[in-house]
């Protein structure tokens, strides 16, 4: 089949026709320009338009001189959540220890909702109150407020809200696996910004921002995969950067905020005009509550809408409702408090026992996750430590641009007396040669 067209949307579309009939395949290349206009006789101009139309579109990616090329189609990535049956135990689910979360059959009878129709309030009152309350003081300026279906849905409702494919964000280098499956699927370019125990690091920041990347995507707590957290100081001076850029969109990830074990610290100068702070409570409640909770500015709020608006993808109510019973439960608070200590508890355990064998850990202030730089190459250490028994989850899972030798341990649900033989077995797979 040959590429036939007289206008930029034919040729186009007969490129794309081959590429779903499966003619050409990904990193196939198109031919260049000149060469495809002479073939059909027309201006160089409707080739080139042809073919920014398949770059927006996702179909084809162009690269200057080295030419235009057919994408892979877009792949979810590696996702977070128990690993399927396995005798190993898993360190690598990245979830909350069930056995902490609310226990929500006894509110339900006394939380569940009327029934709402089309066209009622997408926010149950005493929620959007709630929520302001609570998101309210570590806000840059007015703000307003809106629900989403968790942390990573409110990401990509922003990504498509603002930006457009090919779009490049600065985010977190190493990144949480939802954030770049998000941005990648709405094709979003992510550009990774180092890091430290601190939190991302000013200077990185500033070198993204000068390369001209439209929004950066914080996590202030918490950091999955490290577990760092912005100190004041750090925060302070990123504010100081962002200020220099106050068009740029500045989304904050503040994802363990109900069980945050430091004070939060805003990034966010008062001179950004497009600005979000997002606070899930998938941590804390459980992650099949789909709810987070979205402050932003008016004109970010007015983007949202349209897709949040009733008749399309607005939260339930039913939701709402379950959530504004546990949040307001002194019990559920008290549970709350309780598991943010256990959760410390078993980090420092088996921070403690890493550090014994002589094994460097980058030092967290929050979550259930360590961050175990590593020597050699991970995916070896992985394998021995799973013939031991062990699942971990390899740090290459979270990079962007660079490449890391790392693995990642959740401990939610580490039992008592496995930290010791962890650390001790993960000493002895350090101490085998490749």
């Amino acid at each position: 089949m040959k590429i036939t067209g007289k206008t930029s949307l034919e040729i186009s579309d007969c490129i794309r026709a081959m590429v779903q009939k499966g003619d050409l395949l990904p990193n196939d290349s198109l031919p260049p320009v000149r060469e495809l206009a002479a073939t059909l006789d027309v201006n160089r101009n409707t080739v080139a338009a042809a073919y920014q139309r398949l770059a927006k579109a996702g179909i084809a990616v162009t690269q200057g001189r080295l030419g235009t090329t057919i994408c892979s189609p877009p792949q979810a990535g590696e996702q977070e959540g128990l690993s399927p049956e396995t005798a190993l135990v898993d360190l690598a689910h990245g979830n909350p220890n069930p056995q902490w979360l609310p226990e929500l059959k006894g509110l339900l009878a006394e939380c569940l909702p009327k029934p709402f129709l089309y066209g009622e309030d997408t926010i149950l009152p005493e929620l959007r109150q709630w929520g302001l309350d609570w998101l309210k003081p570590d806000c840059p300026s007015h703000h307003e407020l809106e629900l989403t279906h968790g942390a990573v849905d409110a990401i990509e409702r922003l990504a498509v809200a603002h930006l457009v494919p090919g779009d490049q964000v600065a985010v977190e280098d190493p990144c949480f696996l939802g954030t770049i499956n998000a941005l990648r699927l709405a094709g979003i370019q992510t550009v990774g910004v180092e890091i430290d125990d601190a939190g991302m690091r000013p200077k990185a920041l500033e070198e993204a921002l000068d390369k001209g990347v439209r929004a950066v995507l914080i996590t202030p707590r918490a950091h999955n995969p490290t577990g760092c957290s912005l100190s004041k100081h750090r925060a302070d001076a990123l504010k100081r950067v962002l200020a220099a850029h106050p068009n740029v969109l500045v989304i904050v990830d503040d994802h363990f905020a109900l069980l945050a074990e430091t004070p939060y610290h805003s990034i966010i100068p008062t001179t950004t005009s497009r600005w979000a702070l997002i606070r899930s409570v998938s941590k804390g409640l459980g992650p099949d509550l789909r709810l987070a909770f979205l402050a932003c500015d008016s004109a970010t709020a007015d983007r949202l809408r349209t897709r949040l608006a009733p008749g399309m993808t607005w939260v339930s109510h039913i939701l709402q409702a379950i959530v504004s019973a546990c949040l307001t439960s002194k019990d559920v608070r008290k549970r709350l408090e309780k598991t943010c200590s256990e959760y410390a508890r078993r980090r420092d355990e088996l921070s403690t026992a890493l550090q014994a064998q002589g094994i460097d850990v980058l030092p967290a202030s929050g979550g259930f996750n360590l961050w175990v730089p590593l020597p050699q190459d991970a995916k070896d250490v992985a394998y021995a430590l799973a013939k031991k028994g062990w699942l971990v989850r390899l740090g290459s899972a979270f990079e962007v641009q660079g490449s890391v030798e790392a693995i990642r341990i959740t401990v939610s649900t580490l039992q008592d007396g496995q930290a010791k033989r962890f650390s001790e077995d993960l000493k002895s797979c350090l101490a085998r040669k490749p």
